[in-house]
């Protein structure tokens, strides 16, 4: 299985960067994981117009991504479910696809045009934590999946 994390984020080195490593070594026996950081010139000049504008480049930059495979939107307003049903979505696919928006979420058509939108839970948090969660999620998820231990 391939997993995709596709997110809206400046490419920089960052605290989290060995949790980031360690949780992708941990899922590496279920699936490898690709994260891909996109900051183009356009979303940077959105942010300076419009919550709009920024939504609609955000759009235009993982439309290259959304082409092939499950997608799966994390948004606020997005369903809460629990670790099971988590795995659920992670079960019998090829290719999935976790996109994180940018500081302004994303736009309506981006998610009506996922195959799932999903809250990682109602606090807000940064972009660098909400992929921590979503990567421990992802091993809870396999986990889950093939009884392991962890997720007890």
């Amino acid at each position: 299985m391939n997993i995709d994390i596709v997110s809206i984020a400046k490419k920089d080195h960052s605290i989290y960067d060995p949790l980031y490593k360690e949780l992708t070594k941990m899922i590496s026996r279920f699936a490898k994981v690709q994260d891909i950081e996109l900051f183009p010139k356009d979303v940077a000049k959105s942010h300076t117009i419009s919550s709009n504008a920024s939504k609609q480049a955000y759009s235009r930059a993982f439309n290259g991504h959304k082409n092939k495979g499950f997608s799966i939107s994390l948004h606020p307003k997005g369903k809460l479910i629990d670790s099971f049903e988590f795995s659920k979505l992670l079960n019998d696919k090829i290719t999935i696809k976790f996109f994180i928006g940018g500081a302004y979420g994303l736009e309506e058509d981006f998610l009506k045009s996922s195959d799932a939108v999903i809250s990682l839970g109602n606090i807000t948090m940064s972009h660098k934590i909400a992929k921590a969660v979503l990567l421990e999620q992802i091993y809870r998820g396999f986990s889950i999946l093939n009884n392991h231990p962890y997720h007890k």
